[in-house]
């Protein structure tokens, strides 16, 4: 879940569904299953199987004690040079021990991902929709009031609480202190960003917003109702219920105060949609989907776009951004500025696409007019790099060969779909990774 650009990489987004986003699955560069009882009947005459014993997973292995300890006391020889004091310190530090959990948890890197269409299926729920419909009401007066504050529409808002924690039954349990030290102490990748979020941390305690034993988030430090990280906190979190102290934890005002400020700050402008889904007309050209093809609604429309489903647009619109989540076969969405203030919650156009629809939903709105293509698969790591791979050994790309759908790849995928006439729309698939194969060995 809201360090920004980093958070929500690699934080547990609502109810733990980090690798959904994992691998790059929609990167913006513009801007269990059961199974059913044995009738009785049967069960009599059928013998048992044989007992197969599982062995438990071994538990996560010891961190080394002294080093945690070494670093503890450098973080306190520096106290006074981060604007902590000695108090502060004695209270987090006070029977601290490494968490090995959290080690394993950022040193996950899951296979698989979902696609745009089977990560807004899961999170636009019918659940999620009828508990938010459920806030909507039990919360009007404040997402009046956040509203009118910050201008940022109250469904946004409502949508992202209902992601990032399903509107607070989720924010995580583990103590953030203890989290953000262990992997400032042995996360040798990431050492300097989760020090600095760790001194944020200490920081808000100093200030009095929490204590210790209620600053609760998920591994990686995402805190509260609408997971903040502590960085994030320190520069956005508001008081909104004016009781003194910013307490995303036990307030919803201010956790959903701190959302709509960070919002604003990150450009969203009142009045305007994030976007909206559109109908592409007969022979159009999917390369207009490519970064920096921002035009005004007027150009699209001159080109033939048209809304699918009619509503009237503000003059403060500005311009749009053609999104093809899924690909040419898939829904189309023109997306304003606000589509990129979601994306400073967390830069993937799946999520903010999530938030913006589940945002639509609640306030009345309905599904999307086309369907998700039924037969698009996500690509394993390995059938992403491969993709890689074959674009760069073809001529098409010189990126890294990293799994990671970022632009550069979009653009390779671009480049060969235009050589071979086929639409320019930059979404890796099967079907392109087949056609890879069988020309570039």
């Amino acid at each position: 879940m809201m360090a920004r650009r980093p958070r929500h990489s690699i934080m547990l987004i609502g109810a733990g569904i980090l690798a959904v986003l994992t691998g790059g699955i929609a990167t913006l560069a513009l801007w269990p299953q059961s199974v059913p009882p044995v009738p009785a009947t049967v069960a009599a005459t059928v013998p048992p199987p044989p007992f197969v014993a599982v062995p438990a997973p071994p538990p996560p292995a010891a961190l080394p004690m002294p080093q945690f300890t070494a670093f503890l006391d450098r973080l306190r020889a520096e106290a006074a040079t981060k604007g902590l004091n000695p108090a502060t310190l004695d209270q987090a530090f006070a029977g601290l021990i490494p968490d090995p959990e959290v080690l394993d948890l950022a040193g996950v890197q899951p296979e698989y991902v979902k696609t745009a269409g089977e990560y807004l299926t899961l999170l636009v729920s019918d659940t999620r929709l009828d508990n938010g419909r459920l806030k909507l009401q039990e919360q009007a007066a404040t997402l009046a009031a956040v509203e009118a504050t910050y201008g940022v529409d109250r469904h946004i808002v409502l949508a992202i609480w209902g992601i990032e924690s399903n509107y607070g039954a989720g924010m995580g349990s583990r103590r953030v202190i203890r989290s953000l030290a262990t992997l400032a102490a042995f996360d040798t990748r990431r050492p300097d960003f989760w020090r600095g979020e760790l001194v944020a941390a200490l920081r808000i305690l100093q200030s009095g917003d929490t204590i210790a034993e209620n600053m609760a988030g998920s591994w990686a430090g995402a805190m509260g109702h609408t997971q903040f990280m502590p960085s994030t906190f320190a520069a956005h979190a508001v008081d909104f219920d004016r009781d003194g102290r910013r307490d995303i934890w036990a307030s919803i005002p201010d956790a959903l105060g701190s959302t709509a400020n960070y919002l604003k700050v990150s450009g969203w402008v009142a009045g305007n949609p994030w976007g909206f889904e559109v109908v592409l007309p007969a022979n159009f050209d999917f390369a207009l989907s490519a970064p920096g093809q921002t035009k005004p609604w007027a150009q699209w429309q001159a080109l033939g776009v048209a809304q699918a489903r009619e509503r009237a647009l503000p003059a403060t619109l500005g311009p749009l951004q053609l999104l093809l989540p899924a690909g040419a076969r898939g829904p189309a969405f023109l997306a304003s500025a606000n589509f990129r203030a979601i994306l400073r919650y967390n830069n993937a156009v799946s999520y903010a696409l999530a938030v913006g629809h589940l945002a639509d939903r609640l306030a009345g709105g309905s599904t999307f007019l086309k369907p998700w293509p039924g037969d698009d698969r996500a690509l394993a790591k390995a059938d992403r790099e491969d993709l890689q791979r074959r674009l760069v050994a073809g001529g098409f790309g010189s990126g890294a060969v990293d799994g990671v759908i970022g632009s550069g790849t979009r653009a390779a995928i671009r480049a060969f779909q235009k050589a071979k006439r086929l639409p320019e729309d930059g979404h890796p698939d099967l079907a392109l990774l087949e056609r890879l194969r069988q020309e570039v060995q």
